[in-house]
């Protein structure tokens, strides 16, 4: 298994360099062919993923996670046009963005070039697979993934349909490969392949990204758990708070971008919270309460404990905790958080500053859902994952962070 790896790593890198130089042109065809081809086998992908899910049924996977696994003809047609919505894009490759002149006459420039290997290690959501591979496409960078066992069949079909795709449209053999190994040893080979990889990204549960963040030698873009708040300040309109709320509840719970806790202002608790407990009930979402919330709450509740204000639920379970003001919302954020997405709501425009210059996390919002932080959604095209570091790459990670730079260095004869 590990000579097999270590010969992808080897393949990957040589495809890494003829990438470098594929032409927009080619790589755009690459991603219309690969569009066309999972339409046309969406059928044979459907097969592959019931196989998946039904293992999923068998080994009593969470209704959130099967969520994240299940593929149907809307989601395989939401792939597709997210590869054609990347050729859209203006190429991310051999943009000068910059350029100035040295007192000396040098012209300096720089110049955007692809991070080169990526090794893309993920949990059981085959929609992944599309995306890295298409921004990896389009940003010239060659990719192995390394998908969780639960979406092995799903992974493996739509990397097969892939591939044949980036070939019609003129792209290098090895630009897209998959570990299929089911071992867990395989992910620790890839944390140690310097030789060959230039940066690997994680994007899973809390569990992957820690192990791959203190394990890899080789450079990690770290994408966080999403442990995301909304605050309801004192000056807040309430039916836009509850609208808030439910929407980044329940829309999709099992994405990092979904809300886990409500942190409420002290002056409206007894007002605000029976309007947001009977939406919360109508949607079946579990109330949890915090001993700062609990004396305000009539009906009987569990009580959250410490660890579990730190806890990423990813299902239709949140969290309620009464707090003194804005800053103490803040407050609360940076120790518990986990740097994602956190919002405020609230009518003052102040506070609403003042949230967001003190709120430490990747995507902060006023009056308006956490479900928004996507890099779709952010006009990226796609995302490869939500960076919660500040090094690189902070946010929806887009086609520039696939990216990096080179400097180009223009002179007459000077020499130093």
């Amino acid at each position: 298994m590990k000579d097999k790896i270590l010969e992808q790593g080897k393949l990957g890198k040589i495809a890494a360099a003829s990438m470098a130089n594929a032409s927009i042109l080619n790589r755009n065809m690459a991603l219309k062919s690969m569009a066309e081809e999972l339409r046309n086998h969406s059928q044979e992908i459907i097969a592959e993923n019931r196989k998946d899910m039904a293992e999923g049924k068998k080994n009593k996977l969470t209704k959130s996670l099967l969520d994240r696994l299940m593929l149907d003809e809307i989601r395989i047609e939401a792939m597709a046009c997210g590869l054609e919505s990347l050729v859209r894009l203006d190429d991310p490759i051999g943009q000068t963005k910059k350029m100035w002149k040295r007192p000396n006459d040098l012209e300096i420039g720089a110049m955007t070039v692809p991070l080169g290997l990526i090794a893309m290690i993920y949990e059981a959501r085959p929609n992944v697979t599309v995306e890295a591979a298409g921004l990896c496409v389009k940003t010239g960078n060659a990719v192995i993934l390394k998908g969780s066992s639960t979406a092995y069949f799903s992974n493996k079909k739509l990397v097969e349909i892939l591939v044949k795709g980036a070939l019609k449209g003129g792209l290098p053999e090895n630009s897209i490969q998959l570990i299929e190994s089911k071992e867990r040893e395989a992910v620790n080979v890839l944390l140690k392949m310097n030789e060959y990889l230039d940066v690997i990204i994680p994007r899973g549960g809390a569990g992957l990204i820690n192990n791959v963040v203190n394990n890899s030698t080789v450079p990690v873009i770290e994408t966080g758990v999403g442990n995301c708040h909304a605050y309801v300040d004192d000056q807040a309109d309430f039916q836009m708070a509850v609208d808030i709320i439910i929407n980044g509840k329940t829309q999709r719970p099992s994405v990092c971008n979904s809300l886990e806790k409500v942190l409420i202002h002290k002056e409206i608790m007894k007002e605000f919270y029976p309007v947001l407990e009977k939406a919360l009930l109508e949607k079946n979402v579990e109330i949890r309460g915090h001993k700062t919330s609990i004396p305000f709450i009539k009906n009987e509740i569990k009580e959250m404990s410490e660890d579990e204000l730190y806890e990423e639920y990813l299902d239709y379970i949140i969290g309620v905790v009464v707090v003194d003001n804005v800053v103490a919302a803040a407050n609360h954020i940076n120790k518990y958080g986990s740097k994602h997405s956190e919002v405020i709501i609230t009518d003052s425009y102040e506070n609403g500053r003042i949230f967001q210059q003190l709120v430490d996390s990747a995507c902060i919002y006023h009056n308006a859902s956490t479900r928004f932080s996507d890099g779709e959604v952010f006009g990226f095209g796609a995302e490869i994952g939500i960076s919660t570091q500040k090094i690189h790459a902070r946010g929806p990670m887009g086609l520039e962070a696939l990216t990096s730079i080179k400097y180009i260095i223009n002179g007459n004869g000077q020499i130093r």
